[in-house]
């Protein structure tokens, strides 16, 4: 389902700063939870404290992350957005991925919009964003400059 805003989309991604944090190419290497290795998907989501839960889920460290940053993305609203809900994508939370992969990976092969709202399987009342950057509408959506994380130690215990 489309989506029409009357305001931009605020969302926040998380990520290594020794790697372009606006571009795509981890999900490009490895796939992730809505697309398959190949192609290049920035992901996000929809609150800062969301991007958190997910670059912790997506860490798994089990220490302070020293290089990670944050910034913020800005779409604008006349990018186009297409909505999905988890009964859209039935399997989608398995851990295969091969719902939510196969949905995300025709979304970005038809060019249906350069954003993709969906389920977080980390934070089940929030959405993720993925963004597609080869899309003509991804020179509409802006970042700030990455600035760090601060993290609580009382995550880490």
């Amino acid at each position: 389902m489309d989506s029409q805003r009357s305001d931009p989309l605020r969302v926040y991604r998380i990520a290594d700063r020794r790697h372009n944090v606006f571009d795509g190419t981890g999900a490009a290497m490895h796939g992730a939870g809505w697309n398959s290795p190949g192609r290049r998907v920035i992901y996000a989501a929809e609150t800062y404290a969301g991007a958190m839960l997910e670059a912790l889920a997506q860490a798994n460290l089990g220490r302070l992350p020293k290089t990670q940053v944050w910034i913020e993305i800005l779409i604008g609203k006349s990018v186009r957005v297409e909505e999905i809900d988890g009964p859209d994508v039935p399997g989608w939370q398995a851990s295969n991925q091969h719902a939510s992969r196969g949905y995300g990976d025709r979304w970005y092969d038809e060019r249906r919009s350069a954003v993709l709202l969906v389920p977080s399987l980390v934070a089940r009342q929030e959405r993720n964003i993925a963004i597609n950057p080869e899309h003509p509408d991804f020179s509409r959506i802006r970042a700030t400059a990455p600035k760090p994380v601060i993290w609580d130690r009382r995550l880490f215990r």
